[in-house]
């Protein structure tokens, strides 16, 4: 006969497995020896701290208590009440509060949005140089959802940009944190009673009470190029099928299932362009933004628009490039501005307030540069070595393999890492076969000629 417990239903699932289990008498140990479920996840859900388990952990159950049909059946109906019975936080947590408004990424954000929230992709990783402006889209998009209902969670790794105000769930983000913890940690005591299965009931089981079935975004901003352990990765988007997964990070993690989108600089107004049109240009707009920032009386006439214009060309229309140089007019004039980033344009890179990571895009590039394969780094250094290439003429892949003298299938790959690098962008104009290599690339790489 079956053990009756008068609980509330949000718990009972719990109380019955626990029920059962002295019914039998099987200590924890021996059921998670019987279920391959590990113990720390028994022992929670028998607590009441975890609510809502898996339906392949309660069919895991049911058969190592060895349930008849109608005690299996009332266990898989409390499981389902306490998935569908309510989240594990009292408002949906929302993503941090931009601090400045976006510019210029329509596009790069109405594709990211389609793709997390009707589309298939369960992880998605926005790649590009540092300052490219990762964290500001991936804001836009986590703030998009969340107006459509999706509850976002936010995690920052160290070193991530700052430019917003932080979200305020503690609980909420003190799962998310110790649930990162564990994607690159070593595995939990007991994962031997349950491998990937008790990665995601135990170790990561905070976040999937926390999540259940439903629709939910993570964001990891800021993601260290080294991938998390690919069994807990998979455990976890198994675990939560609701799950999306949004990363930003300098480098792809290069693992199965993973959506790589690159972010380029924001599009330059082309040479000869129009004042007026070069003001609806994104980068002038950018550009123009930081400067009122500065100097709030600036109205720009023609002939300021069309130094706006040339600067955003020669820092490639790089958000964190414009940024540091906009910081310059608190000393100096657009114009004389204009002529030292014609001189030297690196030495404008590292905005003038200082601080902590002011001169963080400038050890970015080089990092960037440093970190390409060797074949990769003699493809640069010959694109930038032409004389064609200085003047910021485009190129395609037969170009590369002409350069290169090797064959489509290798210039490809090292064209590919050059993108993902961020050194090198696709030409907007081109429909995405020509590309050019960034001016600052040229410029801040101590091997190539720099421009007189």
């Amino acid at each position: 006969m079956n053990a009756h417990v008068n609980t509330d239903s949000t718990s009972r699932v719990g109380a019955l497995i626990r029920a059962h289990r002295l019914r039998i008498g099987l200590t924890q140990r021996e059921l998670a020896d019987l279920s391959t479920i590990s113990v720390r996840a028994i022992r929670d859900l028998e607590q009441g701290k975890a609510r809502r388990p898996r339906p392949d952990t309660v069919r895991l159950m049911a058969d190592a208590l060895r349930l008849g049909p109608r005690a299996r059946a009332a266990l898989e109906a409390a499981a389902q009440q306490g998935r569908a019975g309510g989240q594990g936080w009292g408002r949906p947590p929302a993503p941090p509060t931009a601090l400045h408004a976006m510019s210029g990424r329509d596009a790069e954000t109405a594709v990211l949005e389609r793709e997390l929230s009707v589309g298939g992709e369960r992880l998605v990783n926005v790649v590009g140089l540092g300052g490219v402006g990762k964290t500001r889209v991936a804001l836009e998009v986590a703030e998009r959802l969340h107006a459509a209902g999706v509850p976002v969670l936010w995690h920052a790794f160290p070193g991530a940009s700052a430019d917003h105000l932080g979200c305020a769930e503690p609980e909420s983000a003190a799962r998310v944190a110790a649930t990162v913890a564990d994607l690159y940690g070593s595995p939990p005591a007991d994962a031997a009673y349950g491998g990937a299965g008790a990665f995601a009931e135990g170790a990561g089981g905070g976040l999937f009470e926390l999540l259940g079935e439903q629709r939910v975004l993570l964001v990891l901003d800021g993601a260290p190029a080294v991938a998390p352990r690919f069994d807990r990765l998979t455990a976890l988007l198994r675990a939560c099928p609701g799950l999306r997964v949004l990363v930003t990070s300098e480098r792809p993690w290069e693992v199965p299932g993973e959506r790589i989108f690159l972010l380029s600089p924001l599009e330059v107004p082309a040479e000869g362009a129009a004042p007026d049109g070069a003001a609806d240009a994104p980068a002038v707009r950018l550009f123009l933004d930081h400067v009122r920032r500065v100097r709030p009386e600036f109205t720009p006439g023609p002939a300021d628009l069309a130094r706006a214009a040339r600067l955003c060309r020669r820092l490639d229309g790089h958000p964190g490039a414009l940024a540091a140089a906009a910081s310059w007019l608190v000393v100096c004039d657009l114009t004389t501005l204009c002529h030292s980033l014609d001189a030297d344009p690196v030495a404008l890179l590292d905005h003038l307030g200082g601080g902590a990571g002011a001169d963080r895009f400038r050890a970015a590039l080089r990092s960037r540069t440093d970190g390409l394969s060797a074949g990769a780094r003699e493809l640069l250094d010959a694109l930038c070595a032409g004389e064609a290439q200085d003047a910021g003429a485009e190129f395609g892949l037969t170009d590369v393999a002409a350069l290169t003298g090797r064959g489509l299938p290798e210039s490809g790959r090292m064209l590919r890492e050059l993108l993902i690098s961020g050194t090198v962008r696709s030409a907007p104009e081109s429909g995405g076969s020509r590309f050019r290599v960034l001016g600052l690339v040229r410029a801040a790489t101590p091997r190539t000629p720099q421009r007189a």
